[in-house]
């Protein structure tokens, strides 16, 4: 059985929390996805199902992957196939864009959706309370105040950030909430040792109050111009970010993060901007896999402007790039940051519609390999690759960073992101014309999937 355990900051949330199925969740379900099971031998199966949520029958959630709990001797195998049809259906199609010099200047875009649709869906987000009975947790601001500002970006954001993790995450066993005493706090969802996943987690953070020094000049550095009152910077930034470790080698790490910053200035004006982004890590190449995942990316992207995708997969190379090792962290996505123009409700369209790909850009591609064998040499690979993963994080991811600067951020959300094992050893190069060296070649010259 895989241990879960969840951690949040509203302290009149003791009782049980009633999960549900919610509307917005119908477009999961496409006439050709309606059913997709991740424990086929279990008695009480983890399912997909047609306008409903992630949940499990019970307490607990079994992962059983038959020929994967060991380690097989035989060779590689690829069963399954991938579950493309349900895609599209999770993408919102409003109109965004990137005001960023070293990616595109301002412009005007033609929203794609009617606006009747966008409207409507934006009347759904009024009804806060009935929301926040499908998460995994009541959200870490009240309620009752989350509904006193309902039209503000930052309750929206929150109410995004809060069912994004209850999408994504497989069960509740446990709750255990904690706060920051600065101002706000956070709740994760962090699943270790089961049976197809390694370390599993899904964390929400919704933090205010000022900004260290430290953090202003990471800011500043970026080119934000932040005119603060007798020294201060007040400020609001909240996210959702997960980083998922399979322990099949053949099952690839994935990692999302959206975000919202909010700091209000001397005059009282407040800049704002959104980031964040999905990308994948295999352990071994598969084109298909990878077609899959950059292909579901694209089609959010593109329903918001053609230049997004292109534009926001270099980025993500370049970002998530291993300077000093001349390797990139994995087979890239899609990462954007100071995000914002045109609008503030053109970009929370384009960050809402990056979160819902979350599952159906993953989720087909560890159905596929769920029941793939592995050897001894595939898993010791795997735990080389995890260690590239940690020098990432550790030396240069940006998130990591400000957290640690963040005074009274919980150390364990943090460093959720690193795997439970790893391996470094000592001037490791794969054999020439081997599968693991096949990888490496990818991770130093990154190629397009699409």
């Amino acid at each position: 059985m895989a241990t879960i355990v969840f951690c949040s900051v509203n302290k009149t949330a003791q009782s049980t929390v009633r999960r549900c199925s919610m509307s917005h969740l119908k477009r999961l379900a496409s006439s050709a996805a309606s059913h997709l099971t991740l424990s086929p031998s279990s008695s009480k199966p983890l399912t997909l199902l047609p306008g409903s949520r992630w949940l499990s029958r019970g307490c607990g959630v079994r992962f059983v992957s038959q020929g994967t709990a060991g380690r097989a001797a035989g060779g590689r195998t690829r069963k399954g196939a991938l579950a493309l049809s349900g895609a599209a259906a999770l993408t919102a199609a409003v109109a965004g864009f990137l005001a960023n010099a070293d990616h595109f200047q301002r412009a005007d875009m033609a929203t794609k959706v009617p606006r009747a649709a966008a409207e409507k869906e934006r009347e759904q987000e009024g009804d806060i309370s009935q929301r926040c009975r499908g998460f995994m947790s009541p959200p870490v601001t009240d309620i009752g105040v989350l509904q006193g500002r309902s039209g503000e970006m930052r309750t929206r954001m929150e109410m995004l950030i809060m069912e994004t993790q209850a999408d994504f995450c497989n069960a509740l066993q446990e709750v255990d909430r904690w706060q920051r005493n600065e101002g706000g706090g956070g709740i994760s969802c962090v699943m270790q040792d089961g049976k197809v996943f390694e370390k599993a987690g899904v964390n929400v953070s919704v933090v205010f109050g000022n900004l260290t020094e430290e953090a202003a000049r990471q800011m500043r550095s970026r080119g934000k111009v932040l005119k603060g009152k007798d020294g201060k910077l007040p400020f609001c930034a909240m996210g959702v970010s997960s980083v998922i470790h399979p322990k099949n080698p053949h099952i690839p790490t994935v990692h999302f993060n959206y975000r919202y910053f909010e700091i209000e200035e001397e005059d009282g004006t407040k800049q704002w901007w959104f980031g964040g982004g999905t990308d994948l890590t295999p352990i071994y190449v598969s084109k298909e896999d990878a077609s899959h995942f950059h292909n579901t990316l694209k089609e959010a992207c593109d329903k918001h402007h053609p230049q997004y995708y292109p534009d926001f997969k270099k980025w993500c190379d370049r970002y998530f790039y291993i300077r000093h090792r001349g390797e990139t962290r994995g087979i890239g996505g899609i990462f954007f940051d100071d995000l914002d123009s045109p609008s503030q409700e053109e970009a929370f369209d384009f960050v809402k519609s990056c979160a819902r790909t979350v599952v159906p850009c993953y989720l087909p591609i560890v159905r596929k390999h769920l029941n793939d064998s592995f050897t001894d040499e595939e898993k010791a690979w795997q735990q080389v690759r995890r260690g590239r993963y940690v020098e990432f994080n550790l030396v240069y991811d940006r998130g990591v960073k400000f957290g640690l600067a963040t005074p009274g951020s919980r150390i364990e959300s943090i460093l959720m992101s690193l795997p439970l094992t790893a391996r470094w050893e000592y001037m490791h190069e794969p054999a020439k014309g081997t599968l693991e060296a096949e990888m490496l070649e990818v991770l130093r010259n990154p190629k397009e999937w699409v």
